[in-house]
């Protein structure tokens, strides 16, 4: 009889990964790292659309709008964003917001990753001011919880080592974005450009993020379908002679963001001053704004929500002019306010509804003065996507691809390179500055204006993670 003892499963697989210099256990994780960013993000969006659609049923069995649907809503909405904001004060403070930017930081080694309490509260949280109906989006959290899934396994796994760690950071924000948007290019590209100078680029990180983009889409697709996530009808190709306007659009769109980025800061700052990190005054400021836009749920919908529903409303020209100009000015507001708040959720699916909104009213101009030329309001709506988010962003290839996945018009392609470039452009003219690198740098101020010594001695906190 053998009496050598075996080896337990899980020494064996932590002797395998010690070797993480070995390129294959890196591609390994990172394949792991894919899929359960994957399940948890996909898991997040179904969970938000349950209780989003679950509640506009509701409504609609209880014969639409009266006081009893009212009450029930604004309630349900305040009590839900309550629970979010509650979570991202009492429990992970860097949940507040997108995430990127704490990202951003990890990669830099200037920001921990307390993945042990990111991830559940990102995900509840966001589920409830999502679910409230603030504008915010879902990319935020899903790149920060993606982020914080590439952490763990760096810790259940011991990988101590800065290049394995880092890689699989980065791997797990572009498997996040690939899940939230159903757009694997872009998720790819999204850690290669606009976390560039944060993202350790070579030849093994990049194939471990494109292996973890595409493990996360692929369970996206298992759970979700493999259809467009913005479904908008094909558009014939842009006369050359109308590219001038597509220039002209992108150079507006290039002082439009940098605005928007001065907005983001401006609101923020004036949040942090009326609330003063009070966790009271700070919940209560979410439970405002989930009753609020329980109202706005049921009476002026539009104006709530990803806006991803307007989209496809805009680009088939359901709006006229005036309408638009009125939308986009009222969710510019509703977007500043819900992501200039600290709720736990994203902006990208706000800016993409808001360039869709400014681009389709450029568009209706333009074939209003120039009648004979072969356009289309949608070709602009397109175009405006990418631009707006290239311009706040500053990652305009991350915007095309994120554009072309979500849509599937691959017919606009130019149009969308020449608008976004001239987008960029401006802005970086303007003195503009990225939006999560502004976002990064005031949060490292402000952490390191609360590290300075205090005359009083502080309680330590138990940040430690689990032990695997």
């Amino acid at each position: 009889m053998n009496t050598q003892p075996t080896e337990q499963p899980t020494k064996t697989i932590r002797r395998f990964i010690s070797y993480h210099q070995n390129p294959i256990s890196v591609l390994l994780l990172s394949t792991i790292v894919g899929i359960i960013a994957g399940l948890l993000c996909t898991a997040f969006d179904i969970v938000i659309d349950w209780l989003v659609n679950g509640r506009s049923t509701w409504v609609k069995t209880e014969g639409g709008v009266s006081a009893l649907t009212i009450a029930v809503v604004v309630i349900t909405s305040a009590l839900l964003s309550a629970f979010g904001f509650f979570l991202v004060k009492r429990f992970a403070p860097e949940a507040a917001g997108s995430g990127i930017p704490e990202i951003e930081g990890a990669l830099d080694n200037l920001k921990p990753v307390r993945w042990w309490r990111v991830i559940p509260v990102k995900f509840f949280g966001g589920i409830g001011t999502i679910g409230a109906g603030l504008v915010l989006g879902r990319e935020g959290p899903s790149v920060q919880m993606g982020a914080s899934v590439g952490r763990m396994l760096t810790d259940l796994f011991r990988i101590n080592d800065d290049e394995g760690r880092h890689t699989l950071v980065a791997s797990g924000a572009a498997a996040g974005l690939a899940a939230a948007f159903n757009a694997p290019l872009a998720g790819i590209m999204f850690v290669v450009e606009e976390m560039r100078p944060q993202f350790k680029y070579n030849l093994i990180s990049i194939k471990a993020v494109m292996i973890a983009a595409i493990a996360a889409t692929v369970v996206y697709r298992s759970l979700q379908g493999q259809g467009a996530m913005i479904p908008l009808p094909a558009h014939s190709d842009v006369p050359l002679t109308a590219l001038a306007l597509f220039l002209l659009l992108g150079l507006i769109f290039g002082f439009v963001g940098v605005i928007f980025n001065r907005l983001v800061i401006i609101t923020m700052d004036g949040f942090e001053r009326l609330h003063q990190h009070k966790t009271g005054r700070f919940v209560g400021i979410g439970a405002l704004l989930g009753a609020s836009f329980g109202v706005m749920l049921l009476l002026l919908p539009k104006l709530t929500g990803e806006g991803v529903e307007l989209i496809p409303n805009s680009v088939n020209g359901n709006f006229a002019l005036s309408m638009l100009a009125l939308l986009f000015m009222a969710r510019l507001i509703t977007t500043l306010i819900c992501f200039g708040s600290g709720a736990p959720g994203g902006v990208f699916a706000p800016m993409l509804a808001l360039g869709t909104l400014f681009g389709t009213g450029f568009g209706m101009f333009s074939m209003h003065l120039f009648p004979n030329m072969e356009i289309t309001a949608g070709m602009f709506a397109v175009a405006g996507m990418g631009a707006l988010f290239a311009a706040t962003v500053r990652a305009p290839i991350t915007g095309i691809l994120l554009v072309i996945e979500l849509t599937h018009n691959y017919e606009l392609i130019l149009p969308l390179l020449i608008t976004t470039l001239g987008a960029t452009m401006t802005a970086q003219v303007v003195g503009g500055k990225p939006l999560y690198s502004q976002l990064l740098q005031r949060s490292l101020a402000k952490q390191k204006a609360a590290n300075k010594p205090s005359p009083t001695p502080q309680k330590p906190s138990s940040d430690a993670p689990p032990k695997p």
